[in-house]
């Protein structure tokens, strides 16, 4: 897993978009154990408080559990990752869009410039 951090905003909300795009990607698979909370901060290098109020955030929205006394697991509801990862599209790509509009393009230019790449 790869921890890179940068200054824009909040470590755990980093955490949080790291940890999430590698269950979304696979990387963790359905019903996998995650690791223990300090295990997860010292392979990320931040403190455990901080991971576990990451993790704490990823299990509200339902892609990862706790099992009292066991630890967390990544939930076998393939819809629930599903969703997160519908609603991580669309926040990308809304970025995209409104950074595009903000130089001045209309949606045909942004749908053609989009057209371009893709081939």
């Amino acid at each position: 897993m790869s921890w890179y951090f940068s200054n824009d905003k909040p470590i755990f909300q980093q955490l949080v978009d790291i940890i999430t795009t590698d269950i979304i990607i696979g990387k963790y698979k359905l019903g996998a154990k995650l690791d223990t909370v300090r295990d997860l901060a010292v392979e990320a290098g931040v403190n455990p408080n901080t991971m576990q109020r990451a993790l704490a955030e990823i299990e509200e929205t339902g892609i990862i559990y706790t099992k009292r006394g066991d630890g967390r697991y990544v939930t076998e509801d393939y819809s629930k990752i599903a969703s997160i990862k519908e609603k991580y599209v669309n926040g990308y790509t809304e970025k995209y869009i409104e950074s595009l509009k903000n130089l001045g393009l209309n949606n045909d230019e942004i749908a053609e410039a989009v057209k371009k790449l893709l081939k």
